[in-house]
């Protein structure tokens, strides 16, 4: 005999428990996102989704958690995503291409995130090394789970959905090197582009990586810039959101010099807040308002000390900045901004 049902418990009464439950646990310090996160998945219950809509939910929300907690001990460390096809062959030029361009990476200080699978994602392994190496895999029926290189590693986690696994691939990471591939390796690549171009991600080196005359990469560079761009579908500036290479010192010098001056960047309030390395001089202010003063939705570029929010979050308190009210279109162009302000980082010699 089944045991009885119990009876629906008051909304209310509800939201009491959980709202203890919330009070058990070490949510303090985001108290506040940790309710929003308790009332969002009390609202689904609420409107009875299919059960199908249910283990969506619960598997993604699960795999998220697993990928936070792997990635959680490797906050601090660059690091950086390598896409690429899973067909390559070790006797391949851009199997050599992917290794050679990770080690380099790898010995300039950075970790290198692949989706732990064959091809280039182990090769870019095999050359960055194990101890260097984070992979996030995705379950397919036709492929035998993680390379040699990660297989069994504290630094690897396994996912169920594209959309989870593309978020991990993407969020951790403050550049990117894009190798030759197929369906897979041009969706990861356009939709990164897509979130640089409308904001939903901040800037960062997009490197498009091939062989010597393959031409694969100047191929989608003339689909952007000769019929995208020609077309109206997107702007011209939108080219400087990457760059197309087949030399694996002039990829790595791309992704270290973006960040020689430029730190970081976020939002407080209507400001966009861009923290740098070095101070601006009055020369240099002048000239960034003078080449970029059109993205000012209002006022110019300022020098500025590190704002309330900023200060509360011990967001780099110290580090230089300036803040501009940004008009939040032309990524291109703040694309190309930064890169002025890596001109402005002084002469190492």
């Amino acid at each position: 005999m089944e045991p009885p049902i119990p009876a629906p418990v008051p909304v209310e009464d509800a939201y009491a428990h959980l709202a203890a439950a919330l009070e058990a646990l070490p949510t303090s310090r985001h108290r506040r996102v940790a309710t929003q996160m308790v009332e969002a998945m009390t609202e689904m219950f609420r409107i009875q989704p299919d059960l199908a809509d249910l283990k969506i939910t619960a598997a993604a929300l699960t795999e998220m958690g697993e990928a936070f907690e792997m990635f959680l001990p490797y906050g601090d460390a660059p690091k950086l995503t390598i896409f690429g096809s899973a067909r390559t062959k070790q006797d391949d030029p851009l199997y050599r291409l992917a290794r050679e361009v990770a080690a380099d990476l790898a010995q300039a200080g950075w970790m290198v995130i692949t989706g732990a699978g064959p091809g280039i994602m182990q090769a870019a392994m095999e050359g960055a090394g194990r101890e260097h190496s984070i992979g996030v895999s995705i379950r397919l029926p036709f492929e035998q789970g993680a390379n040699p290189v990660i297989a069994g590693d504290e630094k690897y986690v396994s996912m169920k959905y594209f959309f989870t696994r593309k978020l991990m691939l993407v969020k951790e990471s403050r550049g990117f090197i894009c190798l030759p591939g197929g369906f897979g390796t041009l969706d990861e690549t356009f939709e990164l582009l897509t979130l640089t171009q409308t904001g939903k991600g901040v800037p960062v080196p997009i490197v498009f990586l091939d062989t010597p005359g393959m031409g694969y990469w100047d191929a989608v560079h003339d689909f952007i810039d000769g019929l995208l761009a020609r077309h109206g579908l997107v702007s011209p500036a939108d080219t400087k959101l990457y760059l197309v290479t087949d030399d694996c010192h002039r990829a790595v010098d791309e992704v270290l010099r973006f960040y020689v001056n430029y730190h970081s960047m976020r939002y407080v309030g209507d400001l966009l807040v861009v923290r740098m390395h070095h101070t601006v001089t009055d020369e240099q202010l002048h000239l960034l308002n003078e080449r970029f003063g059109h993205l000012c939705k209002r006022g110019t570029i300022s020098r500025v000390d590190a704002l309330e929010p900023e200060r509360k979050d011990h967001d780099h308190p110290a580090l230089p900045r300036i803040a501009f009210t940004f008009a939040k279109h032309g990524y291109g162009e703040l694309r190309s901004m930064i890169d002025t302000i890596n001109s402005f980082a002084p002469d190492p010699r």
